[in-house]
């Protein structure tokens, strides 16, 4: 079982007061994007084995929204951080990189 920490409202606790919503940091296209863009952006999601970005909600506490770092092989979680950023916070990327040496940003980016 996972355990969470809220960003938003700062309680720990059991994945269960949560909910997962798939893939983090996802670049939405609006009006005037072609069908491929819009295929890809309903349809592509990363499945990795190792580190993962994800978008989770507070389901049964705040009710806010926040992205966690975990690796799917172990289900270690590296941290979380606010829904409101474009790329993960400087020091959950060192977080990951001292636990998982071999793992770099740009290759998850990819």
């Amino acid at each position: 079982m996972l355990t969470i920490h809220c960003p938003n409202c700062g309680i720990t606790a059991e994945e269960t007061e949560f909910h997962a919503h798939g893939e983090a940091h996802l670049k939405r296209f609006g009006p005037g994007s072609t069908d491929d863009q819009f295929e890809s952006y309903l349809f592509m999601r990363k499945n990795p084995k190792g580190v993962h970005f994800e978008r989770w909600r507070h389901q049964n506490g705040c009710g806010k929204w926040f992205h966690i770092a975990r690796c799917t092989m172990t289900l270690e979680v590296f941290g979380s951080y606010s829904a409101q950023t474009y790329t993960p916070p400087q020091e959950i990327i060192e977080k990951i990189q001292h636990r998982r040496p071999d793992w770099s940003a740009e290759a998850d980016a990819s």
